[in-house]
């Protein structure tokens, strides 16, 4: 029973996490520390820790359906073809982090350790801090059709730097996006479509490693923890994507800087004195 609490739990987690600034990998990393789950437990495991995306992916995929679906009835001619090229800047600005995520994905991985996520929140949570405090002159872009294919892919440049543990890719990209002149509603929307294919991408190259090299062989107890823990993201992505996108529209992103170097310092002195 206490497996379909914990696969619950970290389905709550992984929805909130997975699309607010504040680094997913942190907080996993915290919260399985927390909880007591051990190292070679399946909740630890590549494989479920990446499956598990799939279910934040679906609630993007289900919020903005009618936005992504170059193919709707209800949509006119110009609509549809800029859906298209909407996509097209969404797979411009994955081609970077595709790139360097299939080159140092392994090394990323071996050097996942408190002590990196750590830094990357505490980094990452000053720049949210400095970018909103030293932001000056009005927002340049502010809608998709005025996103030009050099910007998406400066964005995805951004995108890049979320391989390192604690980083987060929304947090990355919006950052990016803010810094390049787009609104923040803009940044989070670009951020959440980037991560369709992106999040898509990474999850079945884990699939298919674990499989192909027998990593971790899942039972039928797993599978169903895993699930539910899937279905359990994807209701809360709903609501975290939702709550973003309002929030972003009256507030800056200077709470979750601040946010990011609390959990940061939290992390570094819960395995610095207390789990050594």
């Amino acid at each position: 029973m206490i497996d379909f609490i914990i696969s619950i739990f970290l389905g709550i987690v992984e929805g909130i996490t997975e699309w607010l600034p504040i680094s997913s990998t942190g907080h996993m990393i915290l919260f399985n520390e927390l909880i007591g789950i051990d190292d070679s437990s399946f909740f630890n495991s590549q494989i479920f820790l990446y499956i598990i995306q799939l279910g934040a992916i679906l609630a993007v995929v289900t919020l903005y359906f009618k936005k992504l679906n170059p193919f709707s009835p209800s949509k006119t001619k110009t609509e549809k073809a800029d859906t298209g090229q909407m996509w097209f800047k969404v797979i411009v600005g994955c081609v970077p982090a595709g790139v360097f995520g299939l080159l140092l994905n392994d090394y990323m991985d071996s050097i996942s350790n408190y002590a990196v996520v750590s830094a990357m929140l505490i980094i990452y949570g000053a720049a949210f801090i400095f970018v909103e405090s030293n932001k000056t002159g009005g927002t340049k872009i502010k809608e998709m059709s005025e996103l030009t294919y050099k910007t998406a892919l400066l964005i995805g440049l951004f995108q890049v730097l979320s391989i390192v543990p604690g980083t987060s890719r929304s947090g990355a990209t919006i950052l990016g996006a803010i810094i390049l002149g787009c609104s923040r509603e803009l940044a989070a929307e670009f951020s959440f479509f980037m991560a369709v294919p992106i999040m898509f991408g990474v999850s079945v190259l884990k699939i298919a490693s674990n499989f192909l090299n027998n990593e971790y062989i899942m039972t039928s107890r797993e599978w169903l923890l895993l699930a539910l823990s899937m279905l359990v993201a994807y209701g809360v992505s709903v609501l975290a994507l939702k709550f973003l996108v309002g929030y972003v529209k009256k507030h800056n992103f200077k709470v979750f800087g601040y946010y990011r170097i609390a959990l940061g310092v939290i992390v570094l002195l819960y395995f610095t004195f207390i789990n050594r």
